[in-house]
């Protein structure tokens, strides 16, 4: 009966993408300890507060990429938008950075069970998928990574929901961890629709597309409050 009740408590813990509570009797000495191994990963000169909010370090506790952390040569990247568009776009980082953007205040939610809360700079998807003149069969948005990884979002939701491309994280360039030189916020969605590391934006008519993640059966839809598989 314990072993049951210890495997449904453990599926709880992995659907809901939340952390497991305390438990009574934790040694005061390992609290201490994840509190100063959360604070060796703030980064020199991030913020950690932002109009009254505590900011939440940029870099994660632990790395879950696919193939590693990415660091990328700026000299040579370059971010292209294509596929079903009549003017694709290709932009240096500069000139990414020199679009208008937008300053977000927005919490970052693991399937592993830890969230950020974080100040984003960057630009609006809007303004890049514009640029490049979706076609009317359009209704898909791909993104791909430097290190292979892919996810989508519906284009209709990217655009009612104005969400953005970063490139800053607390007010410093996004560090190679989380993403540099850009991640895509998916604002309410779980992290692994949240692209680091992006290089390419396609524009697709496949709105049934499986990213890296869905194809191990996690849920395409992403939605937080829904099990994440």
């Amino acid at each position: 009966m314990k072993k049951r009740i210890a495997l449904l408590l453990l599926a709880a813990i992995l659907l809901t993408g939340c952390a497991a509570p305390a438990q009574p009797g934790a040694e005061t000495g390992e609290a201490d300890a994840a509190s100063a191994a959360t604070m060796e990963r703030y980064r020199e000169g991030e913020l950690r507060e932002y109009e009254g909010n505590k900011l939440d370090p940029a870099v994660g506790p632990r790395d879950n990429s696919i193939k590693g952390i990415q660091y990328v040569d700026i000299d040579t990247y370059q971010l292209t938008i294509d596929g079903l568009a009549d003017t694709p776009q290709t932009y240096t980082y500069d000139e990414v950075k020199a679009l208008p953007s937008e300053q977000r205040l927005i919490r970052i939610y693991c399937v592993e069970g830890w969230n950020a809360n974080i100040l984003w700079q960057g630009v609006a998807m809007k303004t890049l998928l514009e640029a490049a003149t979706p076609q009317g069969e359009a209704n898909t948005v791909i993104f791909h990574a430097v290190d292979g990884y892919t996810t989508s979002l519906p284009l209709q939701e990217i655009l009612d929901h104005n969400l953005i491309l970063a490139y800053d994280a607390n007010g410093i360039a996004l560090p190679p961890e989380m993403g540099y030189p850009f991640i895509f916020v998916a604002e309410d969605k779980w992290g692994y629709k949240w692209a680091r590391w992006v290089n390419r934006i396609e524009l697709s008519s496949d709105d049934s597309y499986q990213g890296y993640w869905e194809g191990y059966g996690y849920s395409n839809d992403a939605d937080l409050g829904r099990p994440s598989r």
